[in-house]
């Protein structure tokens, strides 16, 4: 599509690409480039944009279907509706839409986005259990203290024992991390038990009984009659968290045995089983809200017979409400944590597609660009009569215009009689076509 605006030479070009599962949408000027890119397979179907956006130019797919198979954007864009504003891509709470600008921009104010967060406090020491409990791969830990064989390598033939203390053991992994003699072991974890690991067992193949392992473990769960050779180091590392992966569901969190995670969700709320169709839902077959929810909030009981909820993991977005066949679950925000909202002259859309997430309740602007007025009274027909045509007086002007063709034919003469404002260059003109005309 483009638009042109003569007055300021303005012209904007919109497109669209697809690279795998990604929709690239583009708006392009001459002043500008916007590109919003909307990654499908990241979309979990919550619909928040779909209820911001200002020009309804996002509509929501057939999610009951999606979320049980079928291979569908959760959203669809009218490209020729999008305004390019960043409402869907600042305030989407999974990152699958987002937005890159270049060029000059008569707005420079940074419009408002969640303020939400997950980071580590002065407790954590660092320990392996967060980056492995994730689930969206969305944490890193990078440890900097000095390794075992750094410190005192493996010594052949070397005899002691060493226990563990499983009571103690809070599988951490720092002694994995630290020597190969310990393995931590996987298991499937659940809303219900998020640990990701359910055994340590040492290699005592690999195990010479330096007893550095003993002093490094922070749960003195670790006990080695051997030979001490060294100093254990002091747990050093790096925890980072990926924003554009996290969805703050707070697995990290529980899993934390130091309560080291700080985390500030989108959104408050609540989200609740409605009784009287909890019955009508099949947990064996039709799991739409465990593949859609960014949470990882369902699960089935033992018993099987219906399905349920960690409630605390849930961020409020709604996707489970969108998939769910039976209308099984209610989810209600009650407030959004956003960053202020700048004084601009789309504020207040601004303010009212943020207010629209608690309360369900939009306010579209006036798009139309039409103006309304009254409808005039019907106008009675009249006859016209058309003038007689004088045969003679028809050939005479014509034959008078096809002696004028050869001197309007000279670029001169036609410059002085556009410019002639004394109307002495017409008079003259006419009087050598009347001259002609009588010879």
């Amino acid at each position: 599509m483009t638009e042109e605006c003569r007055g300021g030479s303005l012209y904007v070009d919109k497109d669209m690409d697809i690279d795998g599962s990604h929709f690239i949408y583009r708006q392009i000027s001459n002043q500008s480039v916007k590109l919003l890119d909307y990654d499908y397979k990241r979309c979990v179907g919550c619909g928040i944009c779909v209820g911001l956006c200002p020009t309804k130019a996002l509509e929501l797919g057939p999610m009951q279907e999606i979320s049980t198979g079928l291979d569908a954007p959760p959203v669809m864009m009218e490209l020729e509706k999008c305004t390019f504003c960043s409402m869907c891509a600042n305030f989407c709470p999974v990152h699958a839409f987002k937005m890159t600008e270049e060029g000059d921009f008569p707005e420079k104010e940074n419009f408002p986005v969640y303020d939400s967060y997950v980071t580590m406090n002065e407790k954590c020491l660092p320990c392996a259990l967060c980056k492995a409990a994730c689930p969206e791969d969305a944490i890193e830990v990078e440890f900097t203290f000095r390794k075992k064989e750094d410190i005192a390598p493996f010594k052949e033939d070397a005899e002691g024992e060493i226990e563990i203390d499983t009571e103690k053991c809070n599988f951490c992994g720092l002694c994995a991390e630290f020597c190969d003699a310990f393995l931590l072991v996987e298991k499937e974890a659940t809303p219900t038990d998020p640990r990701p690991f359910d055994l340590l067992l040492v290699d005592e193949d690999k195990c010479d009984y330096c007893v550095l392992c003993q002093d490094l473990c922070p749960e003195d769960a670790i006990k080695v009659k051997g030979e001490k050779r060294g100093e254990a180091p002091e747990i050093e590392g790096v925890v980072t968290v990926d924003d554009e992966k996290c969805t703050r569901c707070t697995w990290c969190q529980v899993v934390c045995p130091y309560d080291a995670v700080d985390i500030k969700k989108q959104f408050e709320g609540e989200l609740t089983l409605i009784d009287v169709n909890v019955d009508k839902c099949d947990p064996q077959g039709c799991h739409g809200c465990f593949n859609v929810c960014p949470s990882h909030l369902w699960y089935v009981p033992e018993d099987g017979t219906k399905i349920a909820i960690k409630a605390d993991y849930c961020t409020y977005c709604g996707a489970c409400v969108n998939a769910c066949p039976k209308d099984v679950m209610k989810v209600t925000r009650t407030k959004v944590h956003h960053t202020d909202i700048p004084d601009s002259p789309w504020a207040g859309q601004w303010r009212d597609a943020v207010d629209s997430m608690v309360t369900e309740k939009r306010n579209y602007p006036d798009v139309s660009r039409t103006l309304e007025v009254e409808k005039e009274a019907h106008k009675e027909h009249v006859e016209v009569e058309f003038p007689q045509i004088d045969g003679s007086l028809l050939k005479l002007a014509k034959e008078r215009i096809e002696k004028a063709k050869p001197l309007l034919d000279v670029p001169n003469l036609r410059k002085m009689l556009e410019n002639d404002t004394s109307g002495n260059v017409k008079e003259a003109f006419h009087k050598r076509i009347q001259k002609q005309s009588e010879q």
